[in-house]
């Protein structure tokens, strides 16, 4: 009996020495090769994803004289969420998810995030006309198309809200022309394959923005990245992996990589790097060292479409129509059946269905998630998934799905779908934030959050939703956060001639609204709707005013739930 007793107590302590080792690993940085360059350059750019890339086109027009190195693992730019077939393609204007506008106690509809994310979809238009305008982005319609958005529900309640979401978003002069319905008629006409073959005794309502938009993202980093060879000041490593990151007495930074194909490090020194590497961008801001990557951990979800590209099909469906999560489920889980053109063909996606793996990129390792655990996060890691377990539910039901069951989601959608004229296809990697709230603890925050050091030489993207189609303005807050002393210094008046509303809120004035809207419309060749002058005293007034509420039982420690995306 000792002796079963001494092997269980030396069994332990080498499990725990084991999780010692695991959680601190790795103990001792390891010899990288010196930095090739004397001379810093002036910007390192890690991956060649929609946010890297604008970053660095918003960096070349203000300061063409910078050195800007661009890293990518993969043999070419855009390979992973910023691919077309990696995402929805929805130009997000909050027009038709319903989870930017949640229904508060009282009965009204919160409408200040919808307003928010509508705002700064309008800054992408006007960056991407900027662009058009000077050469770097060709035929709109290569990357944008107008395609109207929509939100259908049924039942009585949800039929309900979707009517006061309406009547409450109209109010701004952004969602001026969004029209609703509950004639079945006028739903057909709209989109026919909502509603051919429903039972006419179903009561349903839709929402119809004829100002929605589909986006290829993977056509503008393309674009643009084209642009900006054409620069001496402007190199593009494809095939090349960060593998240290070492901070410098001076606050620069040796950025070492490895050469995939030939399997050889070298080392480049830069003034400031940015970590704009999608779901691999939690590791590599680990990998930095510094205090701030501490309170950040990651959480991995991936997602899957039901794939039409029959004519028969894709000619009879041209909007992104939205529904409404099932009672229970994560806002994730938003089902929405989208028209898109990808590689020059029209296709309409269902989805998303939730697919769970622990890489943190389509083309990662399954080793990504735990090799992300660390003495410093696996603590809020465990808090995070104790207090979500519906989230955890949701995906291991999901994992269990077959093709009948997704077959079964798609008909409350396209009810004379069938089962052989779609395949299912795999889109890119998501990673949600797990992070330190400094009020609520540990969080899992939904949506994306820029991480810089103190000294403004560093900066990381972490996050999700609704990324690509906000990447103008997320990379103009990062520059503000990032590079204070030249925004001050000139960047701030070059930057209105990019964006002309830098610096307004569009939603304050509906002549704004206008003018905005008329210019990015004609160079993006997308439709306009002249918003009525006298809109500017609904704007003015505040979207919500409800009733002080008492805060509930348990409340879940998890910040933008509304902004989970797949």
């Amino acid at each position: 009996m000792k002796k079963f007793g001494k092997a269980l107590l030396a069994l332990l302590v080498l499990l725990l020495l084991a999780a010692a080792l695991f959680l601190y690993w790795p103990l001792t940085q390891r010899s990288v090769p010196a930095a090739s360059n004397d001379k810093p350059v002036d910007v390192v750019l890690v991956g060649a994803g929609i946010m890297s890339i604008t970053l660095a086109t918003y960096l070349q027009e203000l300061q063409p004289d910078w050195n800007i190195q661009v890293y990518e693992r993969l043999d070419g730019v855009a390979g992973e969420s910023s691919d077309g077939w990696n995402n929805a393609g929805t130009g997000h204007s909050a027009f038709a998810e319903l989870n930017y506008t949640p229904e508060l106690p009282d009965g009204s509809i919160e409408t200040k995030r919808a307003v928010g994310i509508a705002e700064s979809f309008e800054v992408s238009r006007q960056f991407w006309s900027h662009q058009v305008k000077e050469g770097r982005l060709s035929q709109p319609s290569d990357f944008i198309n107008p395609t109207p958005h929509m939100s259908f529900v049924w039942g009585d309640d949800n039929i309900a809200y979707l009517h006061k979401r309406q009547q409450a978003l109209v109010k701004n002069p952004l969602f001026y022309g969004m029209q609703y319905s509950e004639d079945p008629k006028q739903i057909q006409q709209w989109a026919p394959l909502l509603m051919e073959g429903r039972d006419p005794k179903q009561k349903v309502a839709a929402t119809w923005m004829p100002l929605g938009t589909d986006v290829n993202f993977g056509v503008i980093t393309r674009q643009l990245t084209t642009g900006l060879q054409r620069s001496p000041n402007f190199s593009l490593h494809l095939n090349h992996e960060v593998s240290a990151l070492r901070q410098n007495a001076d606050k620069s930074w040796n950025v070492t990589v490895k050469d995939l194909k030939s399997g050889t490090e070298t080392t480049t020194h830069t003034r400031f790097v940015f970590i704009g590497a999608g779901g691999a961008a939690l590791k590599l801001l680990q990998m930095s060292g510094i205090p701030e990557s501490k309170d950040y951990a990651g959480f991995p979800v991936g997602g899957q479409f039901l794939a039409f590209q029959g004519q028969d099909v894709t000619s009879r469906h041209g909007v992104k129509a939205y529904g409404m999560a099932e009672t229970g489920s994560p806002p994730m889980s938003v089902p929405h059946l989208d028209a898109r053109k990808l590689d020059g063909k029209p296709v309409v996606l269902f989805g998303p269905f939730a697919l769970y793996s622990t890489k943190f990129l389509k083309h990662g390792s399954w080793w990504d998630l735990y090799s992300s655990v660390t003495h410093n996060n696996v603590g809020p890691m465990l808090e995070v998934g104790k207090d979500n377990l519906d989230l955890v539910q949701y995906l291991m039901g999901q994992a269990r799905l077959n093709d009948a069951d997704r077959q079964a989601e798609l008909v409350k959608y396209f009810p004379n779908a069938k089962p052989g004229d779609w395949k299912l296809v795999t889109a890119g990697q998501r990673v949600q934030i797990i992070k330190r709230d400094p009020l609520k603890g540990p969080v899992l925050q939904f949506g994306t959050e820029i991480v810089t050091d103190k000294d403004h030489t560093i900066a990381a993207l972490l996050g999700a939703s609704p990324g690509a189609s906000t990447s103008p303005p997320i990379m103009l807050d990062l520059m503000a956060k990032a590079f204070p002393e030249q925004m001050k210094a000139g960047w701030e008046t070059r930057l209105r001639e990019i964006v002309p509303s830098y610096g307004r809120k569009l939603n304050d004035s509906a002549a704004l609204v206008n003018e905005i809207r008329t210019l990015t419309s004609q160079t993006l060749h997308l439709p306009y709707l002249e918003v009525p002058v006298a809109a500017d005293a609904a704007a003015s007034a505040p979207a919500t005013a409800p009733a002080p509420v008492k805060p509930p039982a348990k409340e879940k420690r998890n910040a933008n739930e509304e902004l989970q995306a797949l």
